[in-house]
């Protein structure tokens, strides 16, 4: 099992390979929780680091929203020594603001998923409740904050993203209704893959690139995937250039410490008795938290 890699990078829509580093090894074994949405590919960075990149839709983007085996995925980077994990992902625009081509770094989310999709490791025969009031990790948020300066991009924060089933697009109705709740960019990768992340003591930011106006804009053409498709190589080289400029500062920091804090959240989550805890839902679970509830 390989476990000298620390951070794992989920590419989202327009991001499904990262060419600039070298590629070393792939990694695709099957979890407790079957296998992940492509071949995990270990790459080297220049700066002497080693990352997990893994493409959340798989190559060619073959899997909807609703089809990323996320519990596989977030197992399977946890397994092999993940701590931090950078996810990117496009999203529509609720606001004026926040423009085609721009980032985003959220700080909230609102669930618009229809409870299809797995949402937890913690089941059949062992219950376990994660803190999930800020969905997103604050010290990875600031790291790549603090780098937006290299991009030529605008940056926008603290944000509120919408993520809804899909894959249809938003009705003009929902659009305007999301903004009347405060949010500010919507997508379709965020839930549950930040759960998981929560659950398996990951670090996990969400890095969103805007492809196009949500459809709550009267005087734009509605979104079409040719809308969004004309947007995805040009957020694809800023995310690649963002990466680069990260590593170095997020490897340090693992190092440092900074992220420390994530392990052991998890440790006394569940509330069933230790008695009556199911042995195989206890075995799948060490594969993600060793020797939490054995």
């Amino acid at each position: 099992m390989t476990t000298d890699v620390k951070i794992g990078v989920i590419g989202g829509t327009g991001l499904y390979a990262l060419h600039d580093l070298k590629f070393v090894r792939e990694v695709y074994e099957e979890t407790p929780w079957g296998y992940p949405s492509d071949k995990i590919k270990i790459m080297h960075h220049s700066h002497g680091i080693n990352i997990a990149f893994l493409a959340r839709h798989g190559q060619g983007h073959i899997l909807n929203p609703s089809e990323v085996p996320s519990r596989a995925n977030i197992a399977a980077l946890k397994h092999i020594g993940v701590k931090v994990i950078i996810a990117y992902s496009s999203v529509g625009s609720l606001r004026e603001e926040i423009k085609p081509r721009d980032f985003v770094v959220p700080s909230q989310i609102i669930d618009r998923t229809k409870g299809i999709r797995p949402s937890t490791f913690f089941e059949k025969g062992i219950a376990g409740h994660a803190m999930f009031s800020d969905p997103f990790n604050e010290t990875l948020a600031e790291i790549i904050w603090a780098q937006r300066e290299l991009v030529d991009v605008d940056f926008h924060k603290d944000k509120t993203l919408i993520c809804m089933e899909g894959p249809a697009f938003s009705t003009r109705a929902e659009s305007n209704l999301y903004r009347a709740w405060g949010g500010d960019i919507i997508n379709m990768s965020a839930l549950p893959e930040a759960k998981l992340a929560r659950e398996a003591e990951i670090a996990y930011q969400m890095i969103c690139m805007s492809t196009d106006y949500d459809c709550w804009k009267k005087n734009e053409e509605p979104v079409t995937v040719e809308m969004v498709l004309e947007n995805l190589g040009q957020n694809g080289a800023n995310a690649r250039k963002l990466l680069e400029a990260v590593l170095p500062i997020l490897e340090k920091g693992i190092i440092d410490g900074k992220f420390d804090h994530v392990k052991g959240t998890m440790k006394y989550s569940s509330i069933t008795d230790g008695s009556l805890r199911n042995s195989e839902a206890v075995r799948r679970l060490e594969y993600i938290l060793p020797g939490y509830f054995s």
